[in-house]
């Protein structure tokens, strides 16, 4: 194990490149692809991507305030103490990279946003608590507890078919979520993932001489909590509000109020603009004064670089992939050489290639639906199977996509190839252990 995951961590180092770079190859990759297997010209397939560039723009804005959120209620005295005192129960590097699993991968089945932010939150916090501990193995395995989402209460696919008036509902109905998320094939598959995920990541840890670990003093941002050292004669009018408490403390007071509405009327039903909201209001009355909020935030933004200039990128790519017919073509194709047993299988690794390409559930199953459906109604097959076989492999390739790992990488500061190649071997292990559900269970 030692051995491969020097091998593969040598291998991402050396060639994988920025997920700046990583997107544009791609977007060449796909206009090829369109090329070869589609009807569409050039002049089509960059007319395609253009439209689509901007798709994505408010997914991109949840994005960069789960990252913004997040980071600030991190930040706060209150939360600090919170998974400060969570990591003093990691008394070894061994027990962090199992503990820091655990918890993300819980998270991550509750919420993907949630469990996005908060597993690389606690990675750090461990970090700082945990001596000699390989860094980019904790966040590596913070990340890799995101891959059972689509599994959970959050999973878009399972989601979306179980709401009256989804797109698909005058040929296959109402499915609840009994059928897809509660399911016991998908309930296996999650239990199992949840046992071996924290032993094979544990397994992964380095030798000493090739543990990479960090300075916990490089963690520790700016104390934020300390109110401005003000001269009487500074405190203006504008500057005592910036300073005022009362100003977060109403804030946090309609914020809270709007919560406990929300989740009257809705139950426990996390979206992620419920959690950004929640995040953000706790944030606010955490830090105390608005002042300390807005300094907080000022130093959260500075990670959102990349989720900024690369998300329309790939929004230009599921433009090129959908409009075009490429995703149509790749989900025919596995489609062809299925039959009753191995089709679950397949359609999983279907969507685990097209999720490559458009890395949003809900943009897959809107491409991929129609084919999958039909071909589910041909086979006799199980159509909440079917279902659930998408969203797995949109989950499943996540792995070394790095589209979502973008929050975490900037919350952690590491690169993309910082942890790649330790997600890759949980990507084998993960495929194997699905495709054995789809197929037996």
């Amino acid at each position: 194990m030692k051995r491969l995951i020097g091998f593969s961590t040598g291998l991402m180092q050396r060639y994988l490149p920025d997920p700046f770079l990583f997107v544009i190859l791609l977007s060449f990759i796909v206009f090829i692809l369109g090329l070869i297997f589609t009807n569409s010209t050039p002049y089509q397939m960059i007319q395609f991507w253009g439209e689509g560039f901007w798709g994505l723009l408010e997914f991109s804005m949840q994005m960069v305030l789960v990252l913004v959120t997040g980071h600030v209620l991190a930040s706060s005295g209150v939360f600090k103490r919170i998974l400060g005192n969570l990591a003093a129960l990691a008394k070894s590097p061994g027990s962090a990279i199992i503990l820091v699993t655990v918890i993300s991968t819980l998270a991550s089945w509750i919420n993907w946003g949630f469990g996005l932010v908060i597993g690389a939150l606690f990675a750090k916090e461990l970090a700082k608590k945990v001596q000699n501990v390989d860094y980019r193995l904790l966040i590596a395995s913070a990340y890799t507890g995101f891959i059972v989402w689509h599994g959970g209460f959050s999973g878009s696919i399972p989601l979306s078919i179980a709401t009256p008036g989804h797109p698909f509902e005058d040929k296959i109905g109402v499915i609840s979520t009994g059928e897809t998320i509660f399911a016991s094939f998908n309930m296996i598959i999650l239990l199992a993932l949840f046992i071996v995920l924290p032993l094979l990541n544990r397994m992964m840890m380095p030798d000493k001489n090739q543990t990479v670990t960090i300075d916990p003093k490089l963690l520790e941002g700016a104390d934020h909590l300390q109110a401005a050292t003000l001269e009487k004669e500074q405190l203006t009018p504008a500057v005592r509000l910036e300073n005022s408490r009362m100003v977060s403390i109403l804030t946090g007071i309609f914020g809270i109020i709007f919560l406990v509405y929300y989740f009257s009327q809705n139950g426990f039903q996390l979206n992620l603009n419920i959690v950004n909201f929640t995040f953000l209001i706790f944030g606010i009355l955490f830090h105390g004064t608005p002042g300390a909020f807005l300094r907080a935030v000022s130093d959260a933004v500075k990670g959102a670089g990349g989720i900024i200039i690369q998300f329309p990128f790939y929004a230009g790519i599921m433009g090129m992939m959908t409009v075009s017919g490429l995703a149509t073509v790749m989900s025919e194709a596995f489609v062809a050489i299925s039959n009753e047993f191995t089709f679950y299988c397949f359609a999983f690794w279907s969507a685990g290639l097209v999720n490559f390409f458009v890395p949003s559930g809900g943009g897959q199953w809107a491409v991929q639906a129609p084919v999958m459906l039909e071909a589910a109604k041909t086979m006799g097959a199980s159509v909440p199977k079917t279902a659930m076989a998408v969203s797995w492999g949109d989950a499943w390739t996540n792995m070394i996509q790095p589209f979502w790992a973008l929050p975490a990488l900037a919350i952690a500061g590491l690169k993309a190839r910082d942890i790649m190649g330790f997600c890759i071997i949980t990507l084998f292990v993960s495929g194997i252990i699905i495709s054995l559900g789809m197929l037996f269970l």
